[in-house]
């Protein structure tokens, strides 16, 4: 038989068929994929291929197969450094719900979030949410980082979960796709996709005060089928974003306005860090290239880890 995992829970998956039956499934002994070091060799969104069994009268199944995937996206795992944790698969686009203040979400983690898709060739969104609740300053703010990621090429909306902005702009871009959210505990995921589509009815809770931090309401990843012929991934709040393994080379080539100038640097192998003749660093000086996507890139480039927040996901 063959299905869609819509949860996975570390041991067991809930896979729905293709006719709309759901069994929960396990994995029968080790099961490793080729080229992927990964803490959870199945992900949400994987096509899988199974078998059932019967035992005490219930019904379950095997997983013995995963198909080819079109795509998926990683992360580093924080405390086993040298291992990944698949996110998602086969996802058309992800939306990254970002907040200025409550929790603060730092351009570091958004570009990092950002190369990794881009590594991963998946369109990302960004998601500004809780405009509802900034004062001027702030909204000041939204519109600068809106501006600096726009110019870039990304699409950037701004949005409020609980009063209803540009929700329905956000669900015409979902339509008959697979969109992942991802953010901070806290950025307001369940509040969102409780107004994308009431019926679901997930938990949410508060952002703790003392620390501005949110806390965690979804623990594992999972997939949603919504009214309006689209699906959702809603994953736990990540708050370190590690960046999977890559060449010092090749890590320009996804920032796409470093990719763009590329040609015009006097070395095709440049670093844009002391190179003479680097277009990166003349743009850079002309306030062409943000200087916050400048830091990013050379925090990448050296190895630094961002500061992390514990979270679920780092914790498992």
């Amino acid at each position: 038989m063959t299905g869609i995992v819509y949860k996975s829970t570390g041991s067991w998956y809930t896979v729905k068929t293709l006719n709309g039956k759901i069994y929960e499934c396990r994995i029968k002994g080790k099961f490793r994929l080729k080229g992927i070091k990964s803490t959870n060799p199945i992900a949400v969104g994987d096509y899988v291929e199974f078998e059932l069994e019967t035992k005490t009268n219930t019904v379950t199944g095997v997983i013995h197969n995963i198909r080819e995937r079109k795509n998926y996206i990683v992360r580093k795992s924080v405390k086993l450094s040298k291992q990944t944790q698949i996110i998602a698969s086969n996802i058309d686009q992800v939306f990254l719900l970002i907040t200025i203040n409550n929790p603060p979400t730092f351009t570091s983690f958004i570009d990092r979030f950002l190369i990794t898709a881009e590594a991963y060739s998946i369109k990302t969104i960004l998601l500004f949410n809780k405009i509802d609740t900034y004062d001027e300053d702030t909204l000041l703010e939204v519109k600068y980082l809106a501006a600096l990621y726009r110019k870039i090429g990304y699409e950037c909306i701004g949005i409020s979960a609980k009063t209803g902005k540009n929700i329905d702009k956000v669900k015409l871009l979902m339509k008959d796709k697979v969109s992942m959210f991802a953010g901070h505990s806290g950025v307001g995921k369940s509040t969102l996709i409780n107004a994308i589509e009431p019926g679901l009815n997930l938990r949410t809770k508060e952002i703790s005060s003392q620390h501005l931090l949110g806390k965690h309401t979804t623990t594992f990843a999972e997939m949603f089928d919504l009214s309006f012929d689209a699906k959702i991934i809603d994953t736990p709040g990540i708050k370190g974003f590690g960046v999977v393994d890559m060449d010092k080379e090749e890590v320009g080539d996804y920032f796409p306005e470093f990719f763009k100038l590329k040609k015009d640097c006097k070395y095709n192998n440049c670093l844009h860090v002391k190179e003479p003749k680097c277009a990166v660093k003349e743009a850079l000086e002309k306030d062409e290239v943000a200087y916050s996507r400048y830091k990013s890139y050379l925090q990448i480039l050296e190895g630094e880890e961002e500061h992390y927040r514990t979270d679920t996901w780092d914790n498992q």
